[in-house]
């Protein structure tokens, strides 16, 4: 298992060197997640804060969904956290330690979960030869961890996050025997 330390410019790859790792679609959710947080008034970007923004703007990331009704279902619930309703987590950090408090979104850490989510979307597409990681690769990294708050997000929601790895692992086999 990777560690789950957050990445910071001495440990992991600084902000401008991430922005050029990630495809501009990507770099857009990372952004939205990070004005998500601080709007929430969270301390940290979390895998929530993630899989909310990717279920927004990623066509690509929505297919991986059994159905159209599960992804309402899902955009909903996620929807119901971002106004606090309901879930006791909530302003709280993810399987954290101390961090700063958020000034704004640009200064906005990811919790220890999110970055490596973001690790692994990296490893994934470097693993395809592929400079850039898309929205699936951060989604395969969001769901390969059990214990983070996407996964709990997505099992609420009916999803079984193993299954949406399987159907983005099976993607990207068929995306490379075509290639």
């Amino acid at each position: 298992m990777q560690s789950r330390t957050p990445q910071d410019a001495e440990t992991g790859p600084n902000r401008t060197e991430l922005d050029t790792r990630l495809s501009p679609e990507l770099a857009s959710v990372l952004a939205g997640a990070r004005r998500r947080a601080v709007r929430d008034g969270d301390r940290q970007v979390d895998t929530a804060h993630l899989l909310h923004s990717l279920m927004e703007s990623d066509p690509e990331v929505r297919s991986t969904l059994d159905s159209g009704d599960q992804v309402a279902r899902l955009l909903g619930y996620l929807v119901q956290r971002s106004i606090g309703y309901g879930l006791q987590w909530q302003g709280t950090v993810e399987d954290s330690g101390a961090v700063p408090l958020v000034r704004s979104a640009k200064e906005t850490a990811l919790s220890p979960a999110a970055a490596t989510a973001l690790d692994v979307a990296l490893a994934r597409a470097g693993a395809r030869g592929e400079p850039q990681a898309r929205g699936v690769d951060l989604l395969a990294g969001l769901v390969g961890d059990p214990e983070c708050r996407a996964v709990e997000v997505l099992g609420r929601a009916g999803a079984d996050a193993r299954a949406v790895l399987a159907r983005i692992d099976a993607g990207f086999e068929e995306f490379d025997l075509q290639g």
